[in-house]
């Protein structure tokens, strides 16, 4: 190969240019696509940006369903929980034993009694009663229900998005779960308490010649009349300490909800939402509300004792006209010292056979209401 003059060279160069021009022009694009992708991969999830109102309306529809379809379990573990019932109720599950001697076939047959009898109550109240009685204390009990589920959904999501925003830059993290779902438990428990104690008491007033009530208002008027302004926060501080439960279920609600969502970043990456199939969809839904059912199960499991204590606070005094519970660590004593240990848990089986559908209910709706309105 000869050699080129400047000039040849000079003519190559000048048509090479463009091929150039358009090599550079297509690495930068690459490379520009390629970054482009990998901020795809790595950009976080947006959050629809759920107004409070949205919050209280989501969380009142979500407790009234919940509470119509469970009310005749709540009526059993009412009445389980008090001692008023203790001779009429008495359950069998304690004598029960197993063919061997093995805890965990005596623990499967007790829960199998309590399943029984809860069913075997249900349908004595419905013979001697009426169907009308299987729903008592419906009525103040979706009163307390609809402003109590809107008072925690509101409260805590509210509280969840002012303290990440204040604590951790608008991060959310489990103790800033821990402190709305705090915030949320006394604010319900304080504003609600008057209307459960009346729901109690109708729950508790026996059918017939001895019914002491005629309806809701004829109990807080009674009530008024005999014990005052303070008979109506007669188990508050029972409910203070059952915040703990509702605290304890966002919290395993919120880490299930968060393993559910990384699961789906991980199959459908953070764009999936737009691809996903409405199957797909319902079954994450199904995934999220069935999580509400399991955090209630734990969370009742654990701090159950105190609802006896507080169905104990509220029931209505004795004959002598005073109260045989007068407060929280009285009541512990009394109910152990006369009734055993195992008494604390009185009225559990019916109480989750309530608490856990009503829970998947009650988020399951929250989260569709919220879905509709936002």
């Amino acid at each position: 190969m000869g050699k080129k003059s400047l000039t040849e060279l000079e003519e190559e160069a000048i048509e090479s240019t463009p091929y150039l021009g358009s090599d550079e022009r297509a690495s930068n694009l690459r490379a520009a696509q390629n970054l482009e992708d990998s901020t795809k991969k790595i950009k976080p999830e947006s959050h629809p940006n759920v107004k409070p109102w949205v919050h209280f309306v989501a969380g009142g529809i979500g407790g009234m369903a919940g509470a119509v379809v469970t009310c005749p379990f709540d009526l059993v573990k009412t009445r389980l929980q008090s001692d008023i019932y203790q001779s009429v109720y008495k359950s069998k599950a304690a004598t029960v034993t197993a063919a061997h001697n093995s805890k965990i076939a005596n623990s499967l047959v007790q829960a199998g009694t309590h399943f029984k009898e809860t069913f075997g109550i249900l349908g004595n109240v419905y013979k001697r009663e009426g169907f009308r009685s299987l729903f008592k204390g419906l009525g103040p009990n979706l009163v307390g229900v609809i402003p109590a589920r809107s008072i925690n959904f509101f409260t805590y999501g509210t509280t969840k998005e002012i303290y990440s925003k204040a604590f951790n830059n608008g991060q959310e993290t489990p103790l800033i779960h821990l402190m709305s779902a705090a915030t949320a438990g006394w604010a319900t428990s304080t504003a609600t308490n008057p209307i459960w104690m009346i729901k109690t008491r109708v729950q508790l007033d026996k059918a017939g010649t001895t019914r002491k009530y005629k309806n809701s208002w004829d109990c807080l008027k009674t009530v008024l009349k005999s014990e005052g302004i303070y008979g109506l926060y007669r188990g508050l501080s029972a409910s203070y300490l059952g915040s703990i439960e509702g605290i304890l279920q966002w919290l395993l609600y919120e880490q299930m909800k968060h393993l559910i969502k990384q699961r789906s970043i991980e199959k459908f990456g953070h764009e999936g939402q737009l691809t996903k199939s409405r199957t797909e969809k319902i079954k994450e839904w199904c995934q999220r509300s069935g999580s509400a059912g399991v955090a209630k199960f734990i969370a009742s499991i654990v701090t159950y004792p105190h609802e006896v204590v507080r169905t104990r606070l509220r029931q209505m005094p004795m004959e002598n006209g005073k109260p045989k519970y007068t407060g929280l660590v009285q009541s512990f004593r009394v109910i152990i010292k006369e009734e055993g240990l195992a008494s604390m848990y009185s009225g559990l089986t019916p109480h989750l056979m309530r608490t856990v559908p009503n829970s998947i209910i009650m988020f399951g709706t929250w989260e569709l209401v919220i879905r509709l309105l936002s």
